[in-house]
This record gives C-alpha cells, structure tokens and sequence, in this order.
C-alpha cells in the first residue's frame, strides 16, 4: 500500500513540473504567466513567438506523463490509470504554483499514448481535423479529448469509457474560459508554425 502511494505521488510531482514556466524564465528571461493567457502549457508559451520554446514546453511536457505511466505499465499495470490521473492532475494543480498550472493536454496526449498508441492516434487525428478547419487549439483540445470515450465506446472497450470520461469532463474543466470565449467568438487563433 505504502509503495503505491509513493508511485502516485511521485507521478504528481512529475506532472507538476512547469515546464514552460522553466524554459520562459531560463532561456527568454520572461514570467509565462504574464504573457498571452497566462497559462504555463506549449500553447501560450508559443505566444512569446519563440517556437523552440515553445515545442520544446510541449514534448516535456508529454514525456512527464510518459515516464511514468510506462514505467506502471510494466511494473504495476493495476495502477495505470490512478498514475495517469496523478500526473495530470500534477500538471494542471502544480503545488510549486499554488496549484494554478496548465490544461493538462499535452499531459494527456502522453498518457494516451503510454496506454495505447491507438488512442493517441486517435486523439492527435481529431485534433488536426478540428485545427485545420477552424484554427482554435482549445476547441481541437476539447474535441479530441472527446473523441477517446466516443472511440472506446464504439469500439466496445467499455472498461476504459469512465476513466476517458472523467478525462474529457476535466479536459472540458480546465477549457472552461476558453468555451467562453469561443461562444462569444473572442478566442484568438493559434499560429503553430
């Protein structure tokens, strides 16, 4: 028991670390959370118009999921989705932040392909659909979060659906200004390249 909370809290830990706010203050001498939304995720840290930066927040901030749910995976599999929860939480309630950290989306595309590659398929297939047509990150976000329990109901694994739900309703959560924003279509559009 006590080995599993350690794993758990060591998975929230690795999901706390604010990757963009590091690499803003390290390399741009710049507070993340005063430029664009405010928020620490790949998204806004491409705001400062450094893509390096930026890209470089969005592939650290996978590998914090990956790291551990894969190492679960091999060695405590029947905690896979407790981890995976843990380090997401860890990235969106970060305590080195007062627990104001990032949308938890590249965090989730980590934990998606750590459980199964075709889950993340899935996930970054939406995304890039959804983009190409309207150019929201945060709406393709939503949609792809979405598409994971739409696509292991269909495909009949209904032992994932409640956990990919939960994932959705906390991904819709964490979106929850920027559905605002869309709706009253004041949501600026994302230059990924």
């Amino acid at each position: 028991m006590m080995e599993y909370l350690i794993i758990g809290i060591a998975s929230y830990l690795m999901g706390s670390i604010p990757f963009g706010l590091v690499l803003t203050k390290f390399f741009l001498k710049k507070d993340i959370r005063e430029i664009g939304s405010g928020n620490i995720g790949a998204t806004n840290v491409l705001r400062t118009g450094n893509k390096l930066i930026g890209y470089s927040t969005l592939i650290l901030d996978i590998a914090k999921a990956v790291i551990p749910v894969i190492y679960v995976k091999i060695n405590f599999p029947e905690l896979i989705y407790i981890v995976s929860l843990c380090a997401f939480l860890g990235h969106v309630f970060p305590i080195w932040l007062k627990f104001k950290g990032g949308k938890g989306v590249a965090t989730y595309v980590g934990i998606l392909f750590s459980i199964n590659i075709l889950f993340g398929l899935v996930f970054v297939i939406s995304w890039v659909l959804v983009f190409s047509l309207f150019r929201y990150s945060s709406l393709s976000s939503i949609i792809g979060s979405l598409s994971i329990p739409v696509y292991v109901l269909i495909t009949n694994q209904t032992n994932n659906a409640i956990f990919f739900g939960i994932m959705f309703i906390l991904i819709f959560f964490t979106h929850r200004e920027n559905i605002k924003r869309l709706k009253n279509k004041e949501e600026s559009k994302t230059k990924i390249y």
